[in-house]
C-alpha cells in the first residue's frame, strides 16, 4: 500500500529554550547530522564501488566507526541506498531523453533536407513553370524573417545540427560518467517497524512528544534519551494511525528543522452511497436546467 508524509517544523517551546535560544533537541540535531552525513558518504561511496554489499557487515562496521547504534545505522543504509537507486534510475532516464531527442532531430533533419533536395531538384527543370504538380517546398520571401523560407529552413538546419551533435556527444559522456550522488549536510533519517512500540524504537511520538534515543557517540553531551513537544500533526483528514510502522526524516529548510513521518495511512471512510440507492445527474450547458 501507498504511504504519506506529513511534514511540521519543530516547535520551540519556551520553556525548552537554552541561553543561545535553541532547544536542546535542536542542539542535539545539529550535532548529529555531521556524523549522519558522513556514515551516508561512506555508505554511498560503498554502494558506487561495485564491491559486495553485505548489510549486516556493513551496519557493525557503521556502528564501530561512528559510535552509532543499530538502529541508527538502518537509518543511513537507507537513506544511502534510496539515494543510489534514485541516482541510478535518473541516469537512465536521462540517456532515454537524450535517445528520444536524438532520434526526432535526426527525423526532423531528414525531412527538412529531403524538402530542399526535391525543391532543387524541381527548380533545376528548365520546364518547371508548366509544371501541373508545383513544387513541394516552393522558394518564397518572408517578411518576418526578411529572406526566403530556403534561407530560413537552412538556418534551421544549422542549429538543428548543431543540437544533434551536442546531444549525441552528453549520450556517449553518459556511459562513461560516474554517477554522483548529493548527500545534504542537515539530515537524518530513521527507519521504523511495525513491530516496534510507537512505530519505532528510536524516535518514538506519543501524539504530543517525541522521544529520541541518543547515539553511543553523543549520549556524553546529551543523556541517553532526549524529548521534546512536537504536537500533532493538524489535518482535516488525519489518516495518521496509532498503531504501524512510523519512519522519521529531520531536515533543515530556510533556517529551521523540519520533522517528516511517513507512515501507511488509515482507509478513508466511504462518504457518498453506492449506486444502487440512485444518482443525480447535472448538466452543466448553458440555458439547460438541472434533472434528477
Amino acid at each position: 500500500m501507498a504511504t504519506l508524509t506529513y511534514c511540521k517544523g519543530l516547535p520551540t517551546p519556551v520553556q525548552e529554550l537554552n541561553e543561545l535560544g535553541f532547544t536542546d533537541f535542536e542542539m542535539f540535531l545539529e550535532a548529529y547530522a555531521p556524523i549522519f552525513r558522513a556514515a551516508s558518504i561512506e555508505t554511498v561511496e560503498h554502494l558506487l564501488s561495485g564491491t559486495e554489499f553485505k548489510k549486516s557487515d556493513w551496519n557493525t562496521h557503521l556502528q564501530q566507526t561512528y559510535g552509532i547504534n543499530k538502529r541508527h545505522a538502518n537509518g543511513v543504509i537507507s537513506s544511502a541506498s534510496c539515494r543510489v537507486d534514485s541516482a541510478k534510475e535518473h541516469r537512465i532516464l536521462h540517456r532515454k531523453a537524450l535517445e528520444g531527442k536524438i532520434k526526432s532531430l535526426g527525423a526532423w533533419l531528414k525531412k527538412a533536407e529531403r524538402k530542399l533536395v526535391l525543391a532543387r531538384k524541381f527548380y533545376a527543370k528548365k520546364t518547371w513553370q508548366q509544371s501541373k504538380t508545383g513544387c513541394n517546398f516552393p522558394l518564397a520571401c518572408s517578411l518576418q524573417y526578411k529572406s526566403t523560407n530556403w534561407q530560413n529552413l537552412r538556418f534551421q538546419i544549422h542549429n538543428k545540427k548543431r543540437k544533434l551533435t551536442l546531444a549525441t556527444k552528453k549520450a556517449e559522456d553518459l556511459k562513461l560518467k560516474p554517477i554522483k550522488v548529493f548527500i545534504p549536510r542537515c539530515d537524518i533519517f530513521v527507519v521504523g517497524s511495525k513491530d516496534e512500540s510507537f512505530g519505532n524504537q528510536v524516535c518514538q511520538w506519543n501524539g504530543d512528544k517525541i522521544t529520541f534515543r541518543v547515539p553511543k557517540c553523543l549520549e556524553s553531551r546529551f543523556g541517553k534519551t532526549l524529548s521534546s513537544l512536537v504536537g500533532d500533526f493538524s489535518r482535516n483528514i488525519n489518516r495518521l494511525p496509532e498503531c504501524g510502522a512510523k519512519t522519521w526524516h529531520f531536515y533543515r529548510k530556510n533556517g529551521k528543522w523540519v520533522a517528516a513521518v511517513q507512515f501507511t495511512p488509515n482507509l478513508v471512510k466511504q462518504v457518498s452511497r453506492d449506486r444502487m440507492y440512485g444518482c443525480i445527474g447535472i448538466d452543466m450547458n448553458p440555458g439547460v436546467r438541472i434533472v434528477g
